[in-house]
């Protein structure tokens, strides 16, 4: 099925849960294989899931943030690396959005053409006639191995001589691929590394970070939309929550499927379902997944709302962004680690999903901007009238 521009949520969001079998049936092979089954990559593309973020005249969604929640929990309750690299076009199909017009007639010449990318700035350019060249090394590339462009940051000849960071793309072709992904969880992500060697980036397609970390960006045909009219972190704080949220209704689900068929061994219990100690897990880890969309989507209806007001951004709004994203991350987790402990001996089988999808949150929680205690951190420090000790907020 594929979704259109303007379709209700609540049909999107039901779009996506009708590929649970299609993305579900490669979740295996791709945790095996480290990277995305070829199949996966193209139910989602036509079903319109890359397509979440990308501008209306494009042929794109140009979703809300609530909507790109609610739609990447149902794809992880199939397979949380496909939702992660659906959240990671989303968000650098965004920053494109924030170039000039020009590069983006060039990037999205094709609709469904797929981006990747980092916020980290591990290049360096050097200026060139017309230009900059560029070298560096990028980790972590969720959807490399399918993309075709590439959001890169890196360090650039400032106008006053000193060095600040870029914001560009690059075509993939440009840029040699690291086959380095051999981890614990969100194996099938394919989070390869990619390096440029000499690439030469038209000036046209640079956008100096600090202009974009203060909202001053580039695109005349995206001003007006609401979409665009956020800033960078919390935009990328809500639109990569809801694999989290998604992984802990999955683990719950595959919870409630095994349960008729288990009993506890070695005790009285010939029936899982019938003691307290299930109960009491059970339960806590219900409410801790309520309590991760009570974050995540407060988080999303935030962005979208001010967005649709054109309303400025309080440094401790700013923050709060990225304490409810860690807040519903932790809160995942904590879901997760909770129904994976009550699953017995045999939920650490690698053909059980459960043992799959608990190491996945656990690697969400270690991603750098999603951390819970960096998250706390900057939010309890803005709260106390300092100074945010980062720029990224």
């Amino acid at each position: 099925m594929t979704i259109a521009h303007a379709t209700p949520r609540a049909d999107l969001v039901a779009a996506a849960a009708a590929l649970a079998p299609a993305l579900a049936e490669h979740a295996s092979w791709n945790e095996q294989n480290r990277r995305l089954h070829d199949d996966t990559v193209r139910t989602l593309s036509e079903a319109g899931i890359f397509r979440l973020r990308l501008p209306a005249r494009y042929g794109g969604l140009e979703a809300d943030a609530r909507t790109v929640v609610d739609v990447l929990a149902e794809v992880a309750r199939a397979d949380g690396s496909a939702a992660w690299i659906a959240g990671v076009n989303a968000i650098t199909t965004w920053m494109t959005g924030l170039l000039p017009d020009a590069v983006q007639d060039e990037v999205f010449a094709d609709p469904d053409t797929r981006i990747c990318g980092t916020l980290s700035p591990t290049g360096m350019c050097v200026p060139a006639e017309g230009g900059l060249v560029l070298n560096g090394k990028w980790t972590f590339i969720s959807g490399a191995l399918h993309a075709r462009w590439q959001v890169i940051v890196a360090m650039a000849p400032a106008p006053d001589g000193s060095f600040w960071p870029i914001m560009t793309v690059v075509p993939m072709s440009d840029l040699t691929v690291v086959d380095d992904w051999d981890t614990s969880g969100l194996r099938g992500t394919g989070s390869v590394s990619t390096v440029a060697e000499n690439v030469v980036v038209p000036q046209h397609r640079v956008l100096p970070l600090p202009l974009v970390l203060a909202e001053r960006y580039a695109s005349e045909a995206n001003a007006a939309s609401p979409v665009w009219r956020a800033p960078l972190l919390p935009t990328a704080s809500a639109l990569s929550v809801g694999t989290a949220v998604g992984l802990a209704v999955a683990i719950r689900d595959r919870f409630l499927d095994r349960l008729p068929t288990r009993k506890i061994t070695y005790t009285a219990y010939e029936n899982q379902a019938e003691a307290p100690v299930t109960h009491l897990r059970l339960a806590e880890a219900d409410m801790k997944i309520d309590e991760a969309f009570f974050h995540a989507h407060r988080l999303a209806d935030t962005l979208d709302a001010k967005g649709a007001a054109a309303e400025p951004w309080t440094p401790v709004e700013r923050a709060r962004a990225r304490a409810d994203m860690g807040r519903a991350v932790r809160l995942a987790r904590e879901a997760g680690d909770l129904l994976n402990d009550a699953s017995g001996g045999s939920s650490i089988y690698a053909g059980e999903p459960i043992q799959r999808i608990a190491r996945d949150l656990h690697a969400i929680t270690m991603h750098a901007l999603m951390n819970p205690d960096t998250n706390d951190e900057l939010y309890g420090r803005v709260l106390c009238g300092m100074e945010p000790n980062t720029l990224y907020i």
